[in-house]
């Protein structure tokens, strides 16, 4: 059950290897998570991943290999989930590749496992645990998105279009599950320094993953509907909003 201050005591992690579900999961062990399922593609890491949190207080983790892109596992994941947790507190959807931009306009098989990796698949999987957490009345999805989304650039389009559609997805569910005692949090992070960005210049504004995780509890607390990270991107993807499509694409990756 989630607590009066938001946060969750059992969770399902889907991506569970990135590094911000690795420090999301770090930080909300050391407030109430207990129970953790986690969701991937390399049972190995996951193992480790599982040693972690096993170490910062969780009672039981379990691993389950899962493919975000496979249609045929979701709804056997959300089984999976609710037999070994019982109830569902918190679902975080943490699934996703950068891709690379130059490939992905020549090759369109590129550009299809960006987009089923980051969106698609990401959208079936909300919908399955969506009808699991309307069924008990309770629960958070937590779906990590990014500024890119918010004005997709020249630069990284077909990466910032799957989050956008992410984004946009998520806010429709979370307006669909207003009153079933369900609800959603639209994370977006700016650039964060992690092992998918390690190599590339950083943005201004740049963050950590322990800092988004902090945000993130911060927003679960107050029941945010939308999480910026660092905060003043808010304001900075205000003012970016309104400058002309010109400039707009000559802006930097």
């Amino acid at each position: 059950m989630i607590d009066a201050t938001g946060m969750p005591q059992r969770a399902v992690v889907i991506g569970g290897t990135s590094d911000l579900a690795r420090a999301l999961c770090r930080a909300l062990a050391a407030r109430r998570l207990r129970h953790v399922v986690l969701a991937g593609r390399n049972l190995g890491e996951l193992a480790v991943v599982a040693g972690e949190l096993r170490a910062a207080g969780c009672d039981t983790v379990d691993t389950v290999a899962y493919d975000v892109t496979d249609g045929s596992a979701h709804q056997a994941l959300v089984e999976t989930a609710a037999a070994a947790l019982g109830q569902v507190d918190l679902v975080l959807m943490a699934a996703g590749v950068l891709g690379d931009q130059e490939t992905a306009e020549r090759d369109p098989a590129e550009t299809a496992r960006v987009l089923d990796t980051n969106l698609t698949g990401p959208a079936a999987a909300l919908t399955a645990f969506a009808t699991l957490l309307r069924h008990q009345g309770q629960g958070r999805l937590v779906v990590l998105s990014s500024v890119a989304g918010v004005r997709v650039r020249r630069t990284n389009f077909v990466y910032g279009a799957s989050k956008a559609g992410l984004d946009a997805f998520s806010l429709g569910l979370a307006d669909a599950l207003e009153g079933s005692g369900a609800a959603v949090t639209v994370v977006r992070p700016g650039w964060v320094a992690t092992r998918m960005t390690a190599g590339r210049q950083p943005a201004p504004f740049a963050t950590t993953a322990d800092a988004v995780a902090a945000d993130v509890v911060a927003g679960l607390g107050r029941g945010s509907r939308v999480v910026w990270s660092p905060p003043v991107l808010r304001y900075v993807f205000g003012l970016m909003r309104l400058l002309p499509a010109a400039l707009w694409r000559r802006m930097p990756g």
